[in-house]
């Protein structure tokens, strides 16, 4: 994935199987036996017994290291619960998608975890699920699954990750500047991401989009490389400035070609962060200058104790963000050591921590199935 020092997380491990088409991880994956020597006293009467619980994580989008570190994220959290949690990414097949969740419904799981179903089926998925006495936690995804009750609908702050990129954009080119635009319709991150960009747009006259481009696949990083490179034949030198990418698939992409055409003078500006990521804005001469993102491995731990709660039978809010942050080309080039996901955290401060949700009987049951 990157260099030898990004060995060290369990997402590289793991990153492997997580990016196979329709990839379902789980077969291995049994209930924990815990420690008897530890008491679990006080824990919820749901898990105070030890009785198995399953939980299914089932994915729309996949094929990038955002998708493996969210699973691996709420598969670690769930396992370190107690829990067996099985994980499937459909890679942006609509079909796959719907067929894992009704395959699952059939099956003896007792909450899921539902990531991008952004149409309304995904919609009627959730009531079908909530239906069968199931609780769900869902991550960006239809707004309406919100509306569901007794679900819980989370998401990156999409508003503010596209404005602390934007920002950064519009202060770096003095409001002025010709940028492509690399976005995809249909993904209500994405929806909420566009209208930052328009109201950006609209306030900042001197910025003006002269491309753009945008495709959810399996490659989108390799469409969005070649898309990158028809552009640079037509803008030369002088005639394209900076480059909004709305998710970091498109910015690997256009970062590859912009090297390949050796126009790194054009700047990349972000949202989202991985492994792969860091290694290519630590790389000398990277055009990729900034990005906004959310820890993707705390968004899957966060989500799975959201849906710890609901099985134990505790409030739980309809709707909840996780707070991003601006990472600096910078910031990250100036470290005397090589920086991936676990180390980010000493030049962002907080970043791949959070107590959100996490309850003391969590850390009793924690400390009980601790291996």
């Amino acid at each position: 994935m990157k260099r030898n020092f990004f060995k060290t997380t369990l997402v590289s491990a793991l990153a492997a199987s997580f990016l196979l088409t329709g990839c379902e991880s789980g077969g291995d994956s049994k209930q924990a036996s815990g420690n008897k020597k530890v008491s679990i006293e006080g824990v919820p009467e749901r898990f105070a017994k030890g009785d198995p619980v399953k939980i299914k994580v089932v994915r729309k989008i996949g094929g990038d290291d955002h998708t493996a570190q969210f699973l691996a994220g709420a598969k670690e959290e769930g396992e370190a619960l107690g829990f067996q949690v099985d994980v499937f990414t459909a890679n942006g097949d609509t079909a796959k998608f719907h067929d894992a969740i009704n395959q699952a419904l059939n099956q003896d799981y007792d909450g899921f975890i539902i990531s991008h179903g952004d149409d309304d089926a995904t919609v009627n998925d959730v009531k079908k699920i909530v239906e069968k006495g199931k609780s769900v936690v869902a991550f960006d995804s239809n707004p309406k699954i919100a509306e569901v009750e007794g679900v819980t609908l989370t998401s990156q702050d999409d508003e503010a990750l596209a404005t602390l990129a934007l920002e950064q954009l519009v202060k770096d080119t003095n409001g002025k500047a010709n940028i492509a635009y690399l976005w995809v319709d249909g993904f209500p991150p994405m929806v909420r991401r566009n209208k930052v960009y328009q109201e950006v747009l609209s306030k900042n006259p001197g910025i003006k989009e002269v491309e753009r481009f945008g495709v959810a696949s399996a490659d989108t990083s390799v469409q969005t490389q070649n898309a990158v490179a028809a552009m640079l034949n037509k803008y030369p030198k002088g005639k394209l400035d900076a480059i909004f990418a709305t998710w970091d698939a498109f910015a690997i992409g256009a970062a590859r070609a912009l090297k390949e055409a050796g126009r790194e003078e054009v700047k990349i500006y972000g949202i989202d962060v991985s492994n792969a990521d860091l290694q290519e804005i630590q790389r000398d001469k990277s055009a990729w200058k900034y990005t906004a993102a959310v820890d993707p491995k705390l968004i899957g731990a966060v989500d799975m104790r959201l849906l710890a709660k609901k099985l134990a039978g505790e409030e739980t809010p309809q709707t909840y963000d996780l707070e991003a942050s601006l990472i600096s080309q910078e910031e990250v080039q100036k470290s005397k050591e090589p920086v991936n996901m676990v180390n980010l955290a000493t030049i962002v401060p907080g970043w791949g921590k959070s107590d959100a949700f996490e309850e003391e009987w969590m850390k009793k049951l924690k400390e009980h199935y601790q291996k």
